[in-house]
């Protein structure tokens, strides 16, 4: 019989910071990606370079960075964290822009939710730049996939068809 995971973000039913004070610094890294898909007016402005706003994936490669520097802020159980490195891809897909983040640390707790908000908040400032040209942009797809160090090992995501 499997025995159900522990919730380490809770005790007694009340929220908490988990205590890592115990835990050793160890090199810790995780991907995240994210996708916004454009319709044909979004997809034209950026292509065109027709935005008044300026270029929106430098803009969003910026706000990835700044989301992993601010993650500590943003979600509210998570620790600050001394991040080591963050490396942002953010490309013109035929399917809509990707986001891809890796971000790195040395510390007692991994960074899948640096990663994660970062690829989130990259998506956002993509939408934020080209909502003048289209009301339905999508962004989905948003998905740890990989991480690396910490007690529970490494991940690799499955592959999506």
């Amino acid at each position: 019989m499997t025995s159900e995971p522990t919730l380490t973000h809770f005790r007694d039913g009340q929220p908490r910071m988990v205590d890592v004070s115990d835990k050793a610094a160890t090199v810790r890294s995780a991907t995240a990606e994210a996708w916004v898909r454009l319709p044909g007016a979004a997809r034209a402005a950026l292509e065109g370079g027709e935005n008044r706003k300026g270029d929106p994936l430098g803009v969003a490669r910026l706000a990835a960075i700044q989301a992993v520097k601010r993650t500590g802020d943003l979600v509210l159980l998570c620790h600050p964290l001394p991040v080591t490195g963050v490396d942002v891809a953010v490309t013109l897909e035929d399917a809509g822009v990707h986001v891809v983040v890796t971000v790195r640390t040395v510390g007692p707790t991994g960074v899948e939710m640096e990663a994660l908000t970062a690829v989130t908040v990259a998506a956002l400032n993509v939408y934020d730049m080209l909502k003048a040209a289209s009301k339905a942009i999508e962004i989905d797809g948003v998905r740890l996939l990989a991480k690396s160090g910490g007690k529970s090992g490494d991940y690799v995501a499955d592959e999506r068809g």
